[in-house]
C-alpha cells in the first residue's frame, strides 16, 4: 500500500487539520517510510513468541498508602498569590 494525495487529504480532514501542498508532500513521503517500515516488521518470523503485555516479568511493587503532613496550611499558602488563613484563593472560571 501506498499514500497518495487523495489519502492525505482524507486523513487530514479526519485530523482536522489543513495541510500546504509542500507539507503534503512532506507528509505523503513520511507516511510511507512509515509503511515501508511496518512492512519490514511484517517479514520477521513471530510464530511462537508470545504477545508482550508489560515490558518486564517483575511484580509491581506498591508502597503502603500513608497519610502525613509534610507541610503546613500556612507554609502551601507562602507562595500563593492571593489565599486567606486557609485557602487559596482564584478568580471564578464559571459563567
Amino acid at each position: 500500500m501506498t499514500i497518495d494525495e487523495q489519502t492525505v487529504d482524507k486523513i487530514a480532514h479526519l485530523a482536522r487539520l489543513e495541510l500546504a501542498a509542500g507539507e503534503k508532500q512532506d507528509m505523503i513521503k513520511d507516511m510511507n517510510k512509515i509503511l515501508g517500515f511496518m512492512d519490514k516488521l511484517n517479514e520477521v518470523d513471530t510464530t511462537g513468541v508470545e504477545p508482550l503485555v508489560y515490558m518486564t516479568a517483575e511484580p509491581n511493587v506498591l508502597r503502603e498508602d500513608i497519610v502525613k503532613q509534610d507541610i503546613t496550611t500556612a507554609e502551601a499558602l507562602e507562595n500563593a498569590p492571593e489565599h486567606d488563613d486557609s485557602h487559596f484563593l482564584v478568580e471564578k472560571v464559571i459563567k
